[in-house]
């Protein structure tokens, strides 16, 4: 195929316009070998924007890029769930793709649980790539690729982000990095509970999650990991936060969600995490963008929602 200007797809893409098939497998392709070359575990530095699930609400993401800086002027790190349950999970996917090819030092993108062919062909990303594209291969380049995607990153070697939580097979940040990542996440095991756990303010230990995959810890979890590596901070997204985030265990853990007014009826605000030098963080909380209201499910017929554990 003819070389492609990855910036003009980039264009395309932000004007909501879908790439043609044939360049979506080659843009995959390519940021496939970007992906390959990264570590399990990224460490990176601050000024670092951290966002958390988008679950294909593409509106919301351009206003994240209208109230954080576009990239690459501004860094970002994106914990997860680009895709399902939202009306354009393949425009959200694509200009993050593109984003990431186009700026690989810039755009950090870490897999969340909905980076899988299981739970895509269950909550929407399946059936809206045939939809636009007549056949499941758009569904297949990005799957494909998404065994590429990262399982951490450590901003300042001080805030260990994951889209999910903690595991109780890692206490070392060591056993992150030998983790075999490139293949569909597993039912169970480390890299399991790492997209898939959550707090829980209730326990201090590990407990079983009612998720049906992952577990649930609490404080004395999270101060041990952080204590056994030199850290002071974990940063997650994966659970819903009326208010755009949470803030857990004495600063010790907090929650980012940027999906506003999720699944276009939950009614709530959605944050962006800014880091800074020194380890400052501000929530920078949004509504949803006003394009929802023109071009969402109000004016789409889709197909019958899945209820699921947010």
């Amino acid at each position: 195929m003819a070389p492609f200007d990855l910036d003009a797809c980039i264009d395309k893409v932000r004007d909501k316009q879908l790439l043609g098939e044939a360049l979506i497998r080659e843009i995959c392709e390519k940021t496939k070998e970007v992906l390959m070359r990264e570590s399990n575990v990224i460490h990176i530095a601050s000024p670092v924007t951290v966002v958390g699930d988008i679950h294909g609400q593409f509106h919301d993401l351009v206003e994240i890029f209208r109230i954080g800086g576009s990239a690459p002027n501004t860094n970002y790190l994106f914990l997860g769930d680009y895709v399902d349950r939202g009306l354009h999970s393949v425009e959200t996917i694509s200009l993050l793709t593109c984003l990431k090819l186009r700026y690989p030092e810039r755009i950090q993108l870490i897999r969340g649980n909905h980076e899988s062919r299981a739970v895509t062909q269950t909550y929407g990303f399946y059936l809206e790539c045939t939809r636009k594209y007549g056949s499941p291969a758009v569904w297949q380049a990005f799957t494909d690729m998404f065994d590429y995607l990262t399982l951490s990153v450590v901003v300042d070697d001080a805030i260990f982000c994951v889209h999910g939580g903690l595991s109780p097979s890692i206490h070392h940040i060591d056993q992150v990095k030998i983790i075999d990542r490139f293949r569909e996440i597993p039912h169970e095991g480390p890299m399991a509970d790492l997209v898939w756990s959550d707090p829980d303010p209730e326990k201090e230990d590990f407990a079983i999650s009612p998720r049906g995959a992952g577990y649930t810890f609490g404080a004395s979890i999270v101060k041990k990991f952080l204590n056994l590596n030199g850290m002071n901070h974990v940063l997650r997204a994966h659970q819903l936060c009326m208010e755009g985030y949470s803030i857990l265990y004495d600063d010790q853990l907090s929650t980012v969600w940027s999906a506003p007014n999720y699944c276009y009826r939950c009614g709530n605000m959605a944050s962006i995490l800014e880091v800074s030098p020194g380890g400052k963080r501000y929530f920078n909380v949004f509504e949803a963008a006003p394009e929802n209201e023109r071009d969402g499910p109000n004016q789409q017929q889709p197909a019958k929602a899945i209820e699921y554990f947010l």
